[in-house]
């Protein structure tokens, strides 16, 4: 009876089915978008009101690659006829708590004049302003306009206008990888100079 039962179970083992075999692996497949994803230009926009409209903080948390710590900070400028000027704003991030808003290591700032020459004219100032005092200027292209990308010892600042618009974009050396620095600040020249989608 025993050599009977290993004979059963023998045969058992021989007719059970094997595993199936791993099937072969899915090659994904890639679905067109339904629509086309919509960039909106940048163009002269009207004079935001606050800074999440410039460039919300989250946006500017995803382009410098990390989450800032410190403070938003916001400075209305007046009119100023002697240069044309019709209004300004300036956006001060991460500025460490308890600071003035001096120790910004990233600003965001626009400003609108009477027309188009005179901020055309501003860009001009400024940067001659910033090549004085030892910077080097670089122009370079942001999105199909014109700007200048100013290198100094203290920071890196992208300065350009759009109509009657200037926008500008410093940050403080060191702030930013050097490697990525350009690319940042045209990032967020673009996204200030871009209105926001329902604002």
């Amino acid at each position: 009876m025993a050599v009977l039962a290993l004979v059963v179970a023998a045969l058992a083992a021989c007719t059970q089915e094997k595993p199936p075999a791993a099937p072969p692996p899915q090659i994904p497949t890639i679905m067109p978008p339904t629509s086309a994803s919509r960039i909106r230009p940048m163009v002269d926009r009207p004079m935001p009101e606050d800074c999440e409209l410039i460039v919300p903080v989250e946006r500017v948390n995803e382009l410098i690659g990390r989450k800032m710590e410190g403070e938003l900070k916001m400075i209305i400028g007046i009119p100023e006829p002697s240069i044309a000027r019709t209004a300004k704003i300036d956006c001060y991030h991460d500025v460490p708590k308890g600071k003035n808003f001096a120790e910004s290591p990233l600003i965001i700032g626009l400003a609108t004049y009477e027309d188009e020459a005179s901020a055309k004219e501003r860009v001009t100032e400024s940067v001659d302003a910033e090549k004085k005092e030892g910077g080097q200027a670089t122009e370079i292209e942001v999105t199909k306009h014109k700007a200048q990308l100013v290198t100094t010892n203290a920071e890196r600042l992208l300065i350009g206008s759009l109509g009657k618009t200037t926008f500008v974009v410093r940050t403080k050396a060191g702030y930013l990888p050097e490697d990525k620095v350009k690319d940042i600040l045209t990032a967020l020249a673009i996204q200030s100079m871009t209105p926001i989608e329902d604002a």
